[in-house]
């Protein structure tokens, strides 16, 4: 069951499912407006979202921002007809990409077996779409190429791309009033390669822009609000083995004994996880 949670006086959300890959969606609501982040990976996720607002008593969204163009986040923006979208025009571009695919279990099955589809993924859209699978993939009708402030009254959200490994086109929210962050997938390694993975200028890069911005709270799309110090231990892995990566050239033997003589103990399952995205990723 999907609850609605209040973080704060102006953003809510509604918690994540992870059998059917759906993430947080989330609303922000100033003085004048509310805004919505992230459509959904459905109609029907969508508009569940909707109905939580009307039943909690909160204006509904007049503007919906898309994180990244993944399926899970844009699928449920053909539902979102009455409200313009904003996204980054690279978002907008990997979205056309995937205008003209058809969902049936065929296609999704040759685009696995082609690794321009995730298998994942592909399950996950199977069990949201157990039947009826008419998905419209709609564009986003407002673009941006770096950044851009939405003032909702009284309430700013900076939308900003920070790239990463995950998708490039990725942008998080920042909500200046409330000091949180709605991160999405930022911090999730590239799932579409080969094999997952990280690459250490593209994290740095993509930690530096994060890092920039005074947030106590952190909202990741598959999981839920961290504090400032949690994000901040797991910022710390991904540069710290960024940088090991590239001081040794991705040798792992040197890799992993910087790893050990900074924490003082064998890596723990997290570590290991974060050196062999990393080792994936060298190039």
């Amino acid at each position: 069951m999907q609850e609605l949670i209040h973080l704060n006086d102006h953003l809510v959300y509604m918690t994540p499912v992870e059998e059917t890959d759906r993430p947080i969606l989330a609303a922000v609501t100033g003085r004048n407006r509310t805004l919505m982040i992230d459509a959904g990976n459905s109609e029907a996720h969508a508009r569940l979202f909707l109905d939580q607002l009307t039943g909690a008593g909160i204006t509904a969204p007049s503007l919906v921002a898309l994180t990244h163009w993944h399926w899970d986040h844009v699928f449920g923006l053909s539902a979102l007809t009455r409200m313009p979208s904003i996204a980054t025009e690279a978002t907008k571009q990997a979205m056309k990409k995937i205008q003209h695919f058809t969902w049936d279990d065929q296609a999704l099955n040759e685009r696995v077996q082609e690794g321009t589809e995730i298998e994942f993924c592909a399950d996950a859209i199977k069990k949201e779409f157990p039947e009826k699978r008419d998905i419209n993939v709609s564009l986003p009708t407002i673009t941006f190429e770096k950044e851009v402030a939405v003032d909702l009254g009284e309430v700013t959200c900076l939308l900003k791309k920070v790239g990463g490994d995950h998708s490039p086109d990725g942008l998080i929210v920042y909500i200046r009033e409330e000091k949180t962050m709605f991160l999405a997938d930022a911090l999730a390694p590239d799932l579409y390669a080969p094999s997952w993975r990280f690459t250490s200028d593209r994290t740095i890069a993509m930690l530096d822009e994060i890092e920039a911005f005074d947030a106590d709270t952190y909202i990741i799309s598959h999981w839920k609000p961290i504090s400032k110090k949690e994000f901040q231990e797991e910022a710390d892995l991904l540069r710290s083995t960024a940088e090991l990566i590239k001081k040794w050239n991705g040798d792992e033997g040197k890799v992993r004994a910087g790893m050990e003589k900074k924490y003082g103990t064998p890596l723990s399952e997290e570590e290991e996880l974060a050196l062999t995205y990393f080792l994936n990723g060298r190039v």
